[in-house]
């Protein structure tokens, strides 16, 4: 018994092995040998090898044996075209899944002609619009390549658009390119004449074309129309938009160079590190130790939990401390000179006054603004770079680096999440401080409606609206709702409205569906308070803008596990930023000439929470140019970004 169930496991195992090498086809009306042949890249032999009754007659519904083709299969572009729709009325067992195979659609289309699929099951009655498509399948000729050499400060993009193609097509070529280009280094390009190659002028700006954007989408943010689009770039006549493409641009502040929100490189500088050489640091925080009672364990608490700035530049140091640890285990030798600059100028100016500050690399600090100010003002002259943790509106001299992006970039960013989508209604709800920054969102949406919070006979702002208030001004289908406000009562207040408001669709009642979309351009603690319901935020999928995202804690990450272990507790946003900030500037100082080479180039670089991706004023220093763009989703905040 037992030999011959080895025996069957032995034949089966065989055929299932030999039935790798071949499919089978199912012959339909009309079919010849010789177009099956051509569908699966093989010749009419091999076929009639296989099945040597197909040379007599080939009948319909006949199973033909097929072998793989061991000859490379062409990129076929397979494209739709929508021709009209047929009705169908769905039958008792029948499913979106067997429609999808009955009619050869996938189910999104089948919700994109019949939205109320979105929000109801399928039902046996439903009457359907089947879209009909024409399928055309385009296949793509595999283009001669040449050997490129990289020239210097020549990053991926550039070399994209030289040769015009896509960065997924460069890095297809090359996989193992990195993400950082060398100068000299050889890639595989398109065999592209010279004469064919672009050029690419610093009199415009580039745009890197996103997943899923049409032109519809690019002349909303870029303000251009597609024949605009096609007359800087005449192969996207030919092709049409393709994701990853870079196309040419008239110049804009926003844009140019492509180092701005999704557009620029992100890279991982750990593979990128060329500069073994020992680097010098310094740390400047106002630990203020001149104020703490040392005599004893009681008071030393006492002092750091009731001094703001103590207790801050603990925190940020101890992220600090970890980064430091993380770089040697890199094999970078690093030199660290710490400085308490006590919160006041006159110790800032002592400290550099009585150190040599000649050989160092870079300045991380200090914290206040006045005391940063004096910091960056003082070792201008010798043109060492100054890195503001948390600073804004700075004054932006040649060696200073603004990390944390600015309120109006985080504003830029919300406002074009919502262009770049299809909104019915666009709603902003203010209160009366907040006015100004409604009527700025007013002019980058023409039509949109403006609820404000109510007055009462003073003339007072009272930090409420009514329920009919809202509902009067929101339409059916998506809605995007600016809630600016910095006052936690009306946040709430108008959230729960909100939240109330949205409705599904009920064929019964002839109720159309009203999706709310809130956003916010200037995200504070009026959203974070005791008063606020997270689920009204998560039920109104809250998008804004920040400089950091939260880290999972359920994922695991080599920081937090650190940082953990080393400080027996999680870490928080001050000791993130410590540490992202601290990776950032080493990293960057190991894989370029210094900071400023590095921040001259499009590179965006991400950590634990924060990301940074420089961008230089005409006349001054370097201000961080990109931010998340989050949602609340489940109670949680993630990444709404692609």
């Amino acid at each position: 018994m037992n030999r011959i169930f080895l025996v069957l496991v032995f034949v089966f195992s065989f055929i299932s092995v030999k039935a790798q090498n071949f499919s089978t086809h199912n012959v339909k009306k009309g079919e010849t040998i010789e177009g099956i042949a051509a569908k699966y890249y093989v010749t009419p032999t091999e076929i009639y090898k296989l099945n040597p009754d197909a040379k007599k007659e080939l009948k319909p519904n006949t199973v033909l044996i097929i072998p793989i083709s061991k000859a490379d299969k062409p990129n076929i572009t397979v494209t739709k075209e929508l021709q009209g729709f047929k009705s169908h009325r769905v039958k008792r067992k029948e499913t979106l899944y067997s429609l999808t195979k009955e009619y050869n659609v996938t189910e999104s289309e089948l919700k994109k002609h019949n939205t109320f699929l979105y929000a109801e099951p399928l039902r046996k009655g439903d009457k359907l619009q089947i879209p009909v498509y024409k399928v055309t399948e385009v296949i793509e000729e595999e283009k001669p390549t040449k050997l490129y050499t990289v020239l210097p400060k020549e990053g991926k993009w550039r070399v994209a658009y030289k040769f015009g193609i896509t960065l997924k097509e460069l890095e297809a070529l090359n996989p193992d390119m990195g993400d950082v280009l060398k100068e000299g280094q050889i890639l595989k390009v398109p065999n592209l004449d010279d004469t064919e190659e672009k050029v690419v002028d610093d009199k415009y700006s580039y745009y890197k074309v996103l997943p899923k954007e049409g032109f519809y989408r690019l002349k909303i943010k870029l303000g251009l129309e597609q024949s605009e689009i096609e007359a800087l770039n005449p192969e996207v006549a030919e092709t049409g938009l393709k994701s990853g493409m870079i196309l040419k641009i008239p110049f804009s502040e926003e844009i140019a160079p492509i180092t701005g929100g999704s557009t620029i490189e992100k890279v991982n500088l750990t593979d990128s590190i060329v500069d073994f050489s020992s680097k010098r640091i310094a740390i400047m925080l106002p630990f203020r130790l001149n104020r703490v009672d040392f005599n004893t364990v009681d008071e030393s608490k006492k002092a750091i939990n009731s001094d703001p700035y103590l207790n801050a530049s603990l925190d940020f140091y101890t992220g600090v401390l970890v980064a430091i640890d993380s770089l040697k285990k890199l094999g970078i030798s690093l030199k660290v000179d710490v400085y308490d600059t006590k919160n006041t100028v006159s110790e800032v100016s002592k400290i550099i006054n009585d150190n040599n500050f000649d050989d160092v690399d870079a300045v991380i600090g200090p914290l206040t603004s006045m005391c940063f100010t004096k910091a960056a003002s003082e070792l201008n002259s010798n043109h060492i770079p100054v890195v503001s943790p948390i600073g804004l509106n700075l004054k932006l001299r040649d060696n200073v680096f603004q990390s944390r992006p600015s309120d109006e970039l985080l504003k830029k960013k919300v406002i074009n999440f919502v262009k770049s989508d299809t909104v019915n209604n666009v709603l902003i709800v203010s209160d009366s401080k907040t006015s100004a920054i409604a009527n700025s969102i007013r002019q980058e949406f023409v039509g949109a409606q403006h609820v404000q919070s109510r007055l009462n006979k003073k003339g007072e702002d009272e930090f409420f609206v009514t329920r009919e208030d809202i509902e009067k001004k929101l339409k059916p289908g998506k809605n995007v709702v600016f809630l600016e406000t910095k006052n936690e009562g009306f946040a709430s207040n108008v959230t729960s409205i909100l939240a109330s408001l949205i409705k599904k669709a009920d064929k019964e009642l002839e109720q159309e569906a009203v999706n709310i979309t809130l956003v916010t351009t200037n995200i504070n603690s009026a959203f974070e308070g005791d008063q606020i319901n997270n689920n009204h935020l998560s039920k109104l999928q809250f998008h804004f803008a920040t400089g950091s995202k939260e880290y999972d804690e359920n994922e695991k990450n080599s920081f937090v596990s650190a940082y953990n272990k080393q400080y027996k507790t999680i870490p928080n946003k001050r000791a993130v930023k410590g540490f992202d900030l601290t990776m950032d500037v080493v990293l960057r100082l190991v894989s370029s000439k210094d900071l400023y080479s590095s921040a001259s180039q499009p590179l965006l670089t991400e950590y634990v929470e924060n990301k940074f991706a420089y961008k230089k004023e005409r006349q001054g220093g370097y201000y961080n140019d990109t931010a998340y763009l989050v949602k609340h989703e489940n109670l949680r905040i993630v990444n709404a970004e692609d």
